[in-house]
């Protein structure tokens, strides 16, 4: 099978402004024919957050947010406030398997365009629905940008300025990317029970929850441990100590934590005693393993200030790649610490995630995470503007004539 085939028999009609346009995005880096349907003006996420990427043909410039997730889409204009515009969509859900509604929820509803007309013109539909809190609950209308579904979820570490006033920190973002990639999973699912049962669903997800579900660990820990000590306790090498989930409790880690090497920082990571004594050995300092042996796992010698200092000292010896390569040779983890911006020059990096030029894209861009057969999945079409394909999608698509069309535009329904 080709790399090609692997969503191409997938039609998706998407309705998105914004970030949650990704969940079409990754549909679309996978092979999938995604009609992305615009109002008059199209999509503002092309003109609202940098960088902003100058186009190379003198065109309308475009947000690299919006570049990214709209790539490898088809884009048609259609003003829903006009009934004939409402009838164009109906014809496009009638061919296809999916809608995605990434807005407020009930936005197509408003249109006339809502589950119930749908399975009426395709009672195969797969409808998504992805918003920021979700359909139900107290804040399903609350208006919000991404990284509230970040701070709701105890994502975002508050910090504070010279002043003790707080700030929002630099931090990865989860609510925007983990919501889309949740969605467009269950879509796959839906899609395959509707072809073999003949029959679609309706899906809906916030990102919010998609945000709090991303970091179950963590948040299932804290729910566990309201539970009585006798029935949820700690590891064996804590003593039965609740620690805090996750690297929340490595604040006083030794053989688990950040050291700085030569030229930067590495994470060490021997909390199992085979792995300890591989890299006390490796560097010639078996007396630390036969002082501090440890126990056989999730060991951390949390506390060893005494321990601490030797290993700094130790690893402030040699560069980050020596240490690299010493944890590769004697199977030690040992790995980089990076930032956004100095990963990019990692060799591991280079090799698993080449970039995607430019000249394709109108910006360098990841690829798709994923390799099939061993090949990374070929590279998506830049991302379209406003209208881009009115004429081929309803040509192809719909089955309408140019002349048709033509009506169309000049009615004002296709904007």
């Amino acid at each position: 099978m080709s790399t090609d085939d692997l969503l191409s028999s997938v039609r998706v009609i998407e309705s998105s402004m914004l970030g949650p346009a990704e969940m079409g995005g990754l549909l679309a880096d996978l092979g999938a024919d995604v009609i992305k349907v615009e109002p008059p003006g199209g999509d503002y996420g092309r003109r609202m957050t940098w960088p902003i990427v100058k186009s190379p043909d003198g065109s309308s410039d475009s947000s690299l947010l919006s570049l990214h997730i709209n790539r490898g889409k088809q884009s048609i204009v259609l003003d829903l406030r006009q009934a004939e515009a409402v009838e164009v969509y109906l014809d496009l859900v009638s061919e296809s398997d999916v809608v995605i509604e990434a807005m407020r929820p009930g936005a197509l509803a408003k249109r006339g365009l809502g589950m119930d007309r749908l399975r009426e013109v395709n009672p195969r539909i797969v409808f998504c629905s992805i918003s920021g809190y979700g359909a139900t609950g107290p804040y399903r209308d609350m208006p919000s940008h991404g990284i509230a579904y970040d701070t709701w979820a105890g994502q975002v570490p508050i910090e504070r300025d010279e002043t003790g006033l707080p700030y929002i920190p630099d931090h990865p973002s989860i609510g925007i990317h983990a919501g889309p990639a949740y969605g467009a999973l269950a879509i796959l699912a839906a899609v395959l029970r509707a072809r073999a049962a003949g029959k679609g669903c309706q899906l809906e997800l916030g990102q919010s929850d998609a945000a709090a579900y991303f970091d179950w660990y963590r948040i299932e820990t804290w729910r566990s441990y309201e539970r009585p000590a006798d029935e949820v306790y700690g590891n064996a090498s804590d003593d039965g100590e609740r620690r805090p989930p996750g690297t929340g409790g490595m604040k006083e880690g030794v053989r688990y934590q950040v050291y700085d090497s030569a030229d930067g920082q590495i994470l060490f990571m021997a909390s199992e005693q085979e792995f300890w004594q591989n890299f006390c050995a490796a560097v010639g300092r078996t007396d630390l393993f036969e002082r501090w042996p440890g126990r056989q796992y999730g060991d951390h010698a949390r506390g060893n200030q005494e321990l601490r200092k030797e290993l700094a000292a130790i690893f402030s010896g040699r560069t980050t790649s020596e240490w690299i390569e010493i944890g590769r040779s004697s199977n030690t983890p040992i790995a980089p610490v990076h930032t956004p911006r100095s990963v990019i020059g990692d060799p591991q990096f280079a090799d698993r995630l080449p970039w995607i030029p430019q000249d394709r894209l109108d910006a360098d861009m990841l690829p798709f995470p994923v390799r099939l057969d061993g090949d990374l999945l070929p590279w998506p079409e830049r991302a379209p503007s406003p209208g881009q394909h009115s004429d081929a999608v309803l040509l192809e698509v719909a089955g309408y004539s140019q002349a048709h069309i033509d009506r169309l535009r000049a009615s004002g329904a296709l904007g």
